[in-house]
C-alpha cells in the first residue's frame, strides 16, 4: 500500500480516480448516493484550484483504494460555509475535511486514521486555521435502507477528538438510491480544535 499526498493542480489527474471512489463508496448506507461522473467532476475541481488543498490517496500498485480530502473552507461550497456565518463565526479559520472513503476490501486497516492523521497534520502545518471540521448526513435511527451489520462511525470520530456540535447544521442535496429526484439532506458539523 502507498500513500501519496497531493495538493492543488496535482490532484487534477486523480479526479477521475476521486470521483469513481466516490460513486462506489457513497452508494453505502448512510449516504445511499447514486450520482454522476460528471458532477463530480465538477465538484472535486473545488480541490484542484484550492491552493491549500490536501488529498490523501492510498494506492494498491496504481489502484486507488482510498481517498481523504481537505481544503479551507472558504474554498468549499457555499452551504458548508454558510452555518458558520449565521453564528457570526469565520469560516476562514476553518479547515474543512471533506470525504474520506475505502473501498471495503481495504477497511480495517488503519487507512482511517491515517487520514485523519495526514489531514490533521497538513492544517496545522499550514499555521492559519483555529479548526478542522466535516459534516455528515443525518439519517434516522431506523431508516428502511440501513443494513443490520451498519456500524455508526461516531466513536471513531470522538476517539479522534471531534466534538459533535449540532447546531452547526446546514443542508445539501443529492439523489438518495430510491429517489427520482435530488433532495435536501440534512448534515451536522463535527469540530476539532487546532493545538496552537
Amino acid at each position: 500500500m502507498q500513500i501519496r499526498l497531493l495538493h492543488g493542480a496535482a490532484i487534477a489527474p486523480y479526479i477521475d480516480d476521486l470521483a469513481r471512489l466516490r460513486l462506489a463508496v457513497f452508494r453505502e448506507f448512510s449516504y445511499l448516493y447514486d450520482g454522476d461522473p460528471a458532477y463530480e467532476a465538477d465538484y472535486l475541481a473545488r480541490y484542484a484550484h484550492s491552493g491549500r488543498s490536501l488529498v490523501v490517496l492510498a494506492l494498491d500498485n496504481d489502484e486507488v483504494v482510498g481517498a481523504s480530502t481537505g481544503l479551507p473552507l472558504v474554498d468549499g461550497a457555499p452551504e458548508f460555509q454558510q452555518p458558520f456565518l449565521a453564528q457570526g463565526r469565520d469560516p476562514a479559520c476553518v479547515y474543512y475535511f471533506g470525504e474520506s472513503l475505502v473501498l471495503p476490501a481495504y477497511r480495517g486497516q488503519g487507512l482511517g486514521v491515517r487520514f485523519f492523521i495526514e489531514r490533521e497534520s497538513y492544517a496545522h502545518k499550514l499555521a492559519e486555521f483555529d479548526y478542522c471540521a466535516f459534516c455528515a448526513v443525518e439519517r434516522p435511527g431506523v431508516h428502511p435502507r440501513r443494513p443490520a451489520n451498519y456500524k455508526p462511525l461516531q466513536g471513531f470520530w470522538r476517539n479522534r477528538g471531534f466534538l459533535h456540535d449540532p447546531s452547526l447544521r446546514t443542508t445539501y442535496a443529492w439523489r438518495d438510491l430510491d429517489e427520482q429526484a435530488a433532495s435536501e439532506k440534512i448534515m451536522s458539523f463535527w469540530l476539532k480544535e487546532l493545538p496552537i
